[in-house]
């Protein structure tokens, strides 16, 4: 019974995890439509991307103990965030204008740390955390600019839930905006070291929970 329950326990919370990371950054491929404030969105949503992936992909790896499995959940991640794009297709928006963070690259890289250190877990949180933080603003960017006429097209298609408070005046030319991949990089890097340290914690806590 008790192997039972700790099994169902287990996916219970991976679903879970990767569940909520997904709702978490759902729309932070939709930089293109805050048209003015782009890059800065795009700075904020790497960060955010990162801490997410971080934590639900270390968790999922610590807990299986298995390399590989950090790109397994990367993996879920991106076809949830697909699916749940669908809406914009729905309203008529073009595919090459939606935007869908690419986390997979990043995931294995945690991964091969993981594998490269022998599933060292201080190497994992150092290495992996910095690794990827470093590469998904990166990826995003390139991702970013194969939009083709992304202004013209955000110009032609508004976000239909954009609140008025949050309608940009004018162009914001300001710091975010001389190197969105380099600051997202940067300050994500440090914070994403201690998300790969929590979803370290969160497997132990995981673990002390089911044992009970």
């Amino acid at each position: 019974l008790m192997v039972w329950l700790r099994r169902c326990t287990h996916y219970l919370f991976i679903v879970v995890v990767a569940v909520n990371s997904t709702l978490l950054t759902i729309n932070a491929g939709d930089y293109i439509f805050y048209t003015d404030w782009a890059w800065t969105s795009f700075t904020v949503f790497s960060i955010s991307q990162t801490l997410m992936l971080a934590v639900g992909a270390t968790y999922y790896l610590t807990f299986t103990g298995v390399p590989g499995t950090a790109t397994y959940y990367g993996l879920i991640m991106t076809v949830y965030t697909w699916v749940a794009k669908g809406a914009w297709f729905a309203l008529g928006y073009p595919y090459d204008f939606i935007v869908t963070p690419i986390w997979l690259p990043s995931a294995m890289l945690l991964d091969l740390a993981y594998w490269a250190t022998k599933r060292n877990k201080h190497s994992l949180i150092l290495f992996g955390g910095v690794l990827v933080e470093m590469s998904l603003p990166l990826f995003n960017m390139v991702n970013l600019i194969t939009v083709a006429d992304p202004l013209e097209t955000a110009f032609k298609y508004p976000r239909p839930t954009l609140p008025p408070y949050m309608t940009p005046i004018e162009p914001q030319v300001g710091k975010f905006y001389n190197s969105p991949v380099a600051l997202g990089a940067g300050a994500g890097a440090v914070l994403s070291v201690t998300f790969t340290a929590l979803g370290c914690k969160l497997n132990t806590w995981t673990y002390r929970w089911m044992a009970a």
